[in-house]
């Protein structure tokens, strides 16, 4: 599993997919799948220039799919092993645990920040759920854990995002972000 694996490399991957874009390369693939062969003896089965065959083989051999190794005056070319064992969505599809969930994830949680979010002030309180919880996510971070705040001093760290204090609270509290009992307020520990 080298540097030039192309379960490692995404341009790689990509050179093995543009290789198989050209109908001489499959027909090169075929050939020499039913038997190792040479340039000039792939040349003559397909009645082509050997150096038109020479251009073939190098991508194909580039992208991975073929090797060589000399055989007195040739160069002698196989089918690579596990590239071509590969489903593929093995070949397109790789493992990176968490990276689609993690992308869409942070991506829409920056667009409603930018879009509810002006210098530090909300613009408006978003009506969707999920969006209004991405917002009391991000304003809940300036109340210290394990601290006990009065209603006050909830109001006071609100006002700064915006006036309705008590819609905020209620959010807060609704997506149980934090918590209240006789009079005081709590951040509650993030799960998960």
């Amino acid at each position: 599993m080298g540097r030039d694996n192309p379960e490692n490399n995404l341009e790689l991957r990509a050179r093995l997919f543009k290789s198989l874009g050209h109908p001489v390369r499959l027909l090169i693939l075929n050939l020499v799948d039913l038997k190792p062969r040479h340039g000039e003896e792939l040349a003559e089965i397909l009645r082509l220039n050997p150096a038109t065959i020479s251009h073939h083989l190098s991508k194909l051999t580039g992208a991975g799919l073929l090797e060589s190794h000399k055989d007195q005056y040739y160069q002698v070319y196989s089918l690579t092993d596990d590239v071509l064992n590969k489903t593929i969505g093995q070949l397109v599809l790789f493992p990176q645990p968490g990276l689609g969930e993690q992308v869409r994830e942070d991506a829409f949680r920056v667009k409603v920040l930018r879009t509810f979010m002006k210098r530090g002030r909300l613009v408006q309180i978003p009506a969707q759920y999920k969006k209004r919880q991405i917002i009391m996510e991000e304003i809940v971070k300036d109340f210290e854990p394990d601290k006990e705040y009065s209603e006050i001093e909830v109001n006071r760290i609100l006002i700064e995002y915006h006036e309705d204090v008590a819609m905020l609270r209620r959010s807060l509290i609704d997506y149980k972000l934090m918590s209240r009992e006789k009079g005081k307020y709590w951040r509650l520990p993030v799960e998960g």
